[in-house]
C-alpha cells in the first residue's frame, strides 16, 4: 500500500503529463491555425511582426483585446515570422509589424505597414462589414 508521500508524487506526475499533452495539442491546434489563413468563411486580421519587436510589443494587447471581442465574428491571428521565418515569404511580407486584411472569401482588401492603433483596424473591421463589439 503506497504511503502519503508516494500517493502525492504520482498525483504530480499526473499532472505533469497532463499538463504536457495539453500543451502538445495547443500547439498542435496553433500550427494548424497558421496553415488556414486567412480563416474560410470569416474576415481575417493577419498580423505579422515578432515577439521581440518594439512596435510589436505595443500591438499585442490591442491584437488579444479584439481577439476577444471580435471572436465569431473576425478571425484576429498573429504570426510571429522571427519564429518561423517561412512567413515572410508566403505573405510577402518585407517589414515587421505588417497588417494584412481578408474580406470572407480569402481576398486581400487591404495591407499596413507599421504600428496600427485599435481604432484603425475596428474601423477597417467594420468597413469590412463586421458589426462592432458590443460595449458593455
Amino acid at each position: 500500500m503506497p504511503n502519503k508521500g508516494e500517493k502525492n508524487m504520482k498525483n504530480r506526475l499526473l499532472v505533469c503529463v497532463v499538463s504536457a499533452l495539453l500543451l502538445l495539442l495547443v500547439s498542435g491546434f496553433a500550427g494548424a491555425a497558421q496553415q488556414e489563413i486567412p480563416v474560410k468563411g470569416m474576415v481575417t486580421m493577419v498580423d505579422l511582426g515578432a515577439g521581440k519587436c518594439i512596435p510589436c510589443k505595443m500591438m499585442a494587447p490591442i491584437l488579444e483585446k479584439l481577439q476577444k471581442e471580435y471572436a465569431g465574428r473576425a478571425a484576429i491571428v498573429f504570426i510571429d515570422v522571427w519564429e518561423d521565418r517561412s512567413q515572410s515569404a508566403k505573405f510577402g511580407i518585407s517589414s515587421i509589424p505588417t497588417q494584412i486584411f481578408y474580406d470572407k472569401n480569402g481576398k486581400e482588401i487591404y495591407r499596413h505597414e507599421g504600428f496600427l492603433e485599435e481604432k484603425g483596424i475596428a474601423a477597417k473591421l467594420q468597413e469590412m462589414g463586421v458589426a462592432e463589439p458590443d460595449k458593455r
